[in-house]
């Protein structure tokens, strides 16, 4: 008796993304036929416990377009729809799909999402010639990124000016941190 592996897919107009989720998987078989049909069979693990999936698709599908991707943990197959249209699910029959059955949140776009450009997406984003490495944004040094030579502590004291800007900007100053009008050098030790 076969085992089902978990199957996940996605679609487009145009294609449907199946990933078959078979770390190791040997022997793979494949069968598509125009009609719909999608048979899949491979082997796996040190025993060679089969798995099986034998579904009929929504729609009929263009065999000779369609492609397959395999890699260590799972086998990729990119199916062309015949039409360019979108199915109302991945099954010919309805109910309740099968358990192995799952949507590919990863890969899934909506109908109503096609054409609509995609704000979120890094990918697209044009970020000319900055150099990402050179932000030092992982950690390190001070945390900060900043050079120590940056730094201009050579004025010591602060113009009443300064104070008069800090003041309306909303700092607080407690009476204790005044000396004579001015901010005192001090740290402040408050926690």
């Amino acid at each position: 008796m076969s085992r089902h592996p978990t199957v996940k897919w996605a679609q487009r107009s145009d294609e449907v993304l199946i990933t078959v989720e078979l770390p190791d998987a040997q022997n793979v078989k494949l069968k598509l036929e125009p009609e719909g049909k999608f048979y899949f069979f491979a082997t796996a693990g040190t025993e060679k416990i089969p798995y099986e999936v034998d579904i009929d698709l929504f729609d009929k599908i263009d065999v000779d377009n369609s492609e397959t991707s395999a890699s260590s943990r799972h086998i990729c197959y990119l199916v062309k729809k015949a039409e360019n249209k979108w199915w109302d699910r991945l099954l010919k029959q309805g109910g309740k799909s099968p358990s192995f059955l799952k949507v590919d949140w990863d890969k899934w776009i909506d109908e109503d999402e096609v054409n609509e450009p995609d704000a979120n997406s890094v990918s697209d984003m044009d970020f000319g010639d900055v150099d990402f490495s050179k932000l030092n944004m992982g950690g390190g040094g001070d945390g900060l990124g900043f050079d120590a030579a940056d730094d201009d502590d050579d004025d010591e004291s602060d113009s009443e000016e300064e104070d008069t800007e800090e003041a309306s900007s909303g700092i607080e100053l407690d009476a204790k941190d005044t000396v004579n009008g001015s901010a005192n050098e001090a740290p402040d030790t408050k926690a």
